[in-house]
């Protein structure tokens, strides 16, 4: 085994440099196993950052899923498969039932991608809005519409078909009255609405990442939902970090706030580490999506990476 250091240099040699390490000293992690990671060293760290193995790195489960699959068959989705089925019927049953229709896909940032495309279909343009710090996603057009990304160092500011919320922080920001924040809130979504004219796409996490673990003001998603609908607009929940029970009391994070979007995105915990994300919408956005334009995602929702969200789903109810 090459040592840290040899490890680091060749990095820096053979990847981008924009691809960023954590901690100054930067950990070479050679195995996981439950909530544990292990260097090279066999020094063991419990794993208080990592927002991807759901389950536990390694869970024997999962792993057996995608074992007995891969010895049997790995392809794209264009021929008749049960795993794709099977996970999508298991998946839209934890959902309110307008949520019934699913598009699979190989990341968050896919997912978010394409619930964007889905979105500007149905309102027929990009007018967007998102809530400050927000982290959506690396594509070209995820980048857009993150301020966590495009106010931050080598961004280029705020897109002109976005329009920026503040962050509804009951702790930090202007409003923090327990029966009035949430509805003071919504009513900068509001206005946000009312400048971009059009049908908006609004776009936010059901609990906020990248912009501080904020749990929203009772009603606000609510309340913003109902301003962006009554103006022809489309509300999407991004639940690629915070789905699949994380917000501990429910499931998914929209639950919190008594709502239903009509796009939902999931990605990081439903696959456990394996490369698999979401996106749910209602059968109407869905027929509408479906303009003539074929969508085609070579491995999305893949046997493998069907096995393996089944099995992660089977997990998380176990």
């Amino acid at each position: 085994m090459r040592s840290k250091e040899q490890t680091l240099a060749m990095r820096k040699k053979y990847l981008g440099l924009s691809l960023s390490l954590a901690y100054n000293e930067p950990l070479k992690i050679v195995r996981g196993k439950g909530q544990y990671l292990y260097d090279e060293k066999g020094r063991e760290y419990l794993d208080c950052v990592n927002n991807i193995s759901h389950v536990g790195h390694c869970h024997p489960a999962v792993i057996q899923a995608a074992h007995e699959q891969n010895q049997l068959l790995n392809t794209n989705t264009r021929y008749l498969h049960d795993n794709i089925i099977e996970l999508a019927e298991k998946l839209t049953a934890k959902l309110p039932k307008p949520l019934s229709v699913c598009h699979f896909v190989n990341s968050g940032s896919e997912a978010n991608e394409l619930a964007l495309r889905m979105a500007a279909t149905v309102t027929g343009n990009n007018n967007t809005i998102v809530l400050d710090h927000a982290y959506h996603g690396n594509t070209s057009s995820l980048i857009s519409i993150s301020p966590y990304k495009f106010n931050g160092r080598g961004g280029t500011g705020k897109p002109d078909h976005v329009e920026v919320i503040t962050v509804p922080d009951m702790f930090r920001g202007e409003f923090n009255n327990l029966q009035t924040a949430g509805s003071q809130y919504a009513q900068k979504v509001q206005d946000a609405v009312k400048n971009q004219e059009r049908g908006s796409i609004f776009i936010a996490e059901s609990m906020l990442g990248c912009g501080g673990q904020v749990l929203l003001p009772d009603g606000f998603l609510q309340e913003s939902f109902e301003y962006v609908r009554a103006a022809g607009g489309i509300c999407i929940s991004d639940e690629i970090q915070v789905g699949l029970g994380r917000v501990g009391t429910h499931y998914w994070g929209f639950e919190l706030q008594n709502i239903i979007p009509d796009i939902f995105t999931i990605g990081k915990p439903l696959g456990n580490g394996h490369p698999i994300a979401a996106v749910v919408t209602t059968t109407e956005i869905a027929n509408t999506f479906n303009n003539g334009m074929e969508y085609f995602n070579s491995f999305g929702g893949n046997p493998v990476s069907s096995a393996i969200g089944l099995s992660v789903l089977n997990v998380i109810e176990q």
